[in-house]
C-alpha cells in the first residue's frame, strides 16, 4: 500500500549539500574502477596528530564514556578561554564557551539562539554552502551580498550598511575564507564590525581556518576593537581544520555569557554533550604542541602557489591568490560553461572531482581544493588543463 508522507516545510525547502553531491558521484566512478582524482575535500589530507588520538584512546581505556555537562567538560572549556587570550588576547571564562559536535553544529546553535521568525541575517557571497540552509532553518532570511574576483571578494562597508534594517539580526563572516581563501584585513575587519556596532547587529565571526594563513595574512576577531565590540561578537570555531579532527565532530564557541547561556540550554535539548573522549582529545590539542602545523602548513602552501601558478596560465580561467585556508576559488565564466556543467564535464570526461561555483552562491566560479597531495594535485590540474584545451581548440594558454 502506498502511503503518504508529510515532510515539514523547512526541512523540505532546504538545498541538497553540491559538495555532497559531487563527492558521491566521485565514489561511484571509483567503484567502477575510474582512476578519480577529488579536488572538492574540505578536510586536511594529514592524520590526526598522535598525540591527540592518544588522550582519547586512553579517555576509552579509563572508562571516560559517560554524559558530560552539555556545554563541555570544565577542563576543555577553560582551555578553550586561554586559547582566546593566548591567541587573540580576548578574555573569556568557561561560562562564555560551548563545546559542541563541530563548527557547523557551533554555527547552527548560534542563529537558533539570536534569530526570531522574520529575522534577516546578512551573508556575503561566495559563502559556505550551509550558511543560508542554517538561516532557513531558524525561519529567517537570509540577505546576500554578492563579491567578487575584483573586489578580492570582500564586503564593502557601504554594502554593509546599506543591507541593515530593522529586522537585520546578525552579519555571518568567515575570514579566512571557505571557499575563497579571502582573508580581511584587521582594518577592514574594524569597518565593517563598527557599522554592525553602531547598528545593533550581532557579528557571527566563523574563525575556524584562523591558524590556515599565508604570506603576511593576519586574522583578526571582531570582538577585539572594544567593549561593545565582544558584546556583540560571537565567535564559533573548532578542531577540524588546524588539527585535522573533522570526523571528531567537535567544535566550540565563544559568546557574551547570555547568549553562551542560551546555547547552552538549547544544545541540552538536541544532542546533549559531545562526545566525551573526544572531547579529552580536543583538550590534548589545546595543551600539546603544534608543531605539525609548521609542516602541513609548508605543504599547503607549496601547493597552492603551484596551483595558481598552472591555473593562470589556463584560457578562460581567472583566479585570485588565497591568502588563507586551503581553496582557490577560480573564475571559469571566459570558458561559456555554468559551473555545474563544467564540473560535471570535468569529472564524467577527465575524472576530476571540483565543486561548482553555484553551492556557494557564485555561478561563475568553481571551488578546488589543495588539500590534497602535490602529485594528486598536479594530475588534476593536468586533466584540467586537457579538459580546457578540447574547450578552447588546443590552446591552453590565456589570451592577452
Amino acid at each position: 500500500m502506498d502511503m503518504e508522507h508529510h515532510i515539514s516545510d523547512r526541512v523540505d525547502a532546504l538545498t541538497p549539500s553540491q559538495t555532497l553531491a559531487v563527492s558521491a558521484k566521485a565514489k561511484q566512478l571509483r567503484a567502477e574502477g575510474k582512476d578519480v582524482i577529488g579536488l572538492g575535500a574540505g578536510e586536511p589530507d594529514f592524520d590526526t596528530p598522535e598525540h591527540i588520538k592518544a588522550a582519547a584512546v586512553q579517555a576509552l581505556a579509563d572508562g571516560f564514556t559517560r554524559y558530560t555537562p552539555s556545554g563541555g567538560i570544565p577542563e576543555l572549556r577553560e582551555a578553550i578561554a586561554e586559547k582566546f587570550y593566548r591567541d587573540n588576547r580576548l578574555r573569556y571564562s568557561a561560562k562564555q564557551i560551548v563545546v559542541s559536535c563541530g563548527g557547523k553544529h557551533s554555527c547552527y546553535n548560534a542563529v537558533q539562539a539570536l534569530c526570531n521568525a522574520g529575522d534577516e541575517v546578512i551573508v556575503p557571497s561566495p559563502y559556505w554552502v550551509s550558511y543560508p540552509e542554517i538561516v532557513s532553518l531558524a525561519s529567517a532570511r537570509t540577505v546576500i551580498l554578492p563579491t567578487t574576483i575584483e573586489t578580492d571578494f570582500k564586503v564593502t562597508p557601504e554594502q554593509l550598511d546599506k543591507a541593515i534594517n530593522d529586522r537585520t539580526r546578525l552579519l555571518i563572516l568567515n575570514s579566512p575564507s571557505n571557499p575563497t581563501g579571502t582573508v580581511y584585513t584587521p582594518g577592514e575587519i574594524r569597518a565593517l564590525a563598527d557599522i554592525c556596532v553602531e547598528r545593533g547587529v550581532y557579528i557571527l565571526s566563523d574563525d575556524i581556518y584562523e591558524r590556515i594563513l599565508y604570506d603576511e595574512a593576519r586574522h583578526c576577531s571582531p570582538a577585539v576593537f572594544s567593549e561593545k565590540h565582544y558584546q556583540r561578537t560571537v565567535i564559533v570555531h573548532g578542531f577540524a581544520k588546524a588539527w585535522s579532527m573533522t570526523g571528531w565532530r567537535l567544535g566550540f564557541m565563544a559568546a557574551p555569557e547570555p547568549v553562551a547561556k542560551a546555547v547552552d540550554a538549547l544544545q541540552s535539548h538536541c544532542t546533549s554533550n559531545p562526545t566525551s573522549f573526544a572531547q579529552k582529545g580536543g583538550l590534548a590539542a589545546l595543551s600539546g604542541s603544534m608543531a605539525h602545523l609548521d609542516e602541513w602548513l609548508k605543504q599547503f602552501d607549496r601547493r597552492r602557489l603551484s596551483a595558481l601558478e598552472r591555473l593562470r596560465k589556463m584560457k578562460g580561467i581567472r583566479c585570485n591568490k588565497p591568502q588563507g585556508a586551503y581553496y582557490l576559488f577560480p573564475n571559469i565564466s571566459g570558458t561559456g560553461l555554468s559551473s555545474g556543467e563544467f564540473c560535471n564535464r570535468l569529472l564524467e570526461e577527465h575524472l576530476v572531482a571540483a565543486v561548482p561555483g553555484s553551492a556557494f552562491g557564485a555561478d561563475d566560479y568553481i571551488r578546488l581544493s589543495y588539500a590534497t597531495d602535490l602529485e594528486s594535485l598536479e594530475t588534476g590540474l593536468d586533466r584540467m588543463a586537457d579538459f580546457l584545451r578540447d574547450l578552447n581548440g588546443n590552446d591552453p594558454v590565456p589570451e592577452p
